[in-house]
């Protein structure tokens, strides 16, 4: 009997482009264990920028940013849902074929299958501009959030930290942040033109996020199962305690803005 490693796993995808094939997975792993640490320095003048900058607007006009503001979040919504149509049809074949269990403890979607594992690499990529988020905030003068700059560094760190090792489970939370990404900055697109999209259409993207929190818990939960009974998965324990205190923090820090935002008695006045 062959071993889940050894079969095909490949989805047949209609087209595949030359950059997907050229894609060398073990080289970008290298290359990632070699210079993940390349995000503890990121994060540093990250968050050193975050609060100078939010310091150094405080007496100044806040920028207007529309037009630029509008092709930002084209960009990354355009950039999200390809991600999600390239790596979404892995996930349903290995789903229907193979199984939960593969899907959530073999890494062949980030070794055998070079399209899957060519936007994995890109999504551990865009973690770098998705940064660029906050200076929007920042110069915009807006309210800056504990949940937002806290997520947008987490992820990148935990990216950068896991993807040399192939972390199994990362194909769920790839699949699952390129579709709610789509969504997001669209929304967020429609919104940087003028229109104002119903209440609803917010309050769905959320429920959309903490869910996201709920089954990340859940995969990683599964994996950590698999792995205390001496069962075959892909991650290292020391990852998976990670991911889970994460995706912990990530669902108590969305379902707090979910209630404040839409049900609390202040918000409820002020709309």
């Amino acid at each position: 009997m062959k071993s889940s490693l050894m079969i095909d796993v490949s989805p047949n995808y209609s087209i595949t482009f030359p950059f997907e094939e050229k894609h060398d997975p073990k080289a970008v792993q290298q290359w990632f264990a070699e210079n993940w640490h390349l995000s503890l320095y990121f994060s540093v003048v990250y968050l050193i920028l975050v609060f100078s900058g939010k310091e150094y607007m405080k007496k100044r006009e806040a920028f207007k940013l529309r037009k630029l503001l509008v092709l930002w979040n084209v960009f990354l919504a355009v950039f999200s849902i390809f991600g999600a149509f390239r790596t979404l049809p892995e996930m349903f074949h290995v789903l229907s074929n193979y199984g939960f269990d593969h899907s959530a403890c073999n890494p062949s979607y980030a070794e055998q299958v070079k399209v899957s594992a060519f936007w994995t690499w890109l999504f551990t990529l865009s973690k770098i501009p998705e940064l660029g988020d906050t200076l929007f905030v920042i110069l915009r003068k807006q309210s800056l959030q504990l949940l937002h700059w806290y997520h947008h560094v987490t992820v990148f760190l935990f990216c950068w930290y896991s993807y040399p090792e192939h972390f199994s489970t990362a194909r769920w939370s790839v699949c699952m942040n390129y579709t709610v990404h789509a969504v997001m900055y669209s929304y967020y697109a429609i919104r940087a033109i003028g229109y104002r999209p119903p209440r609803w259409t917010a309050m769905l993207i959320t429920m959309a996020q903490t869910t996201q929190m709920i089954v990340g818990l859940g995969v990683n939960g599964y994996a950590f199962h698999r792995k205390i009974n001496g069962h075959y998965c892909n991650c290292e324990m020391r990852t998976l305690f990670w991911a889970l205190l994460m995706y912990a923090s990530y669902f108590v820090l969305f379902a707090r803005y979910f209630y404040f935002a839409y049900f609390s008695k202040e918000r409820t006045k002020k709309d």
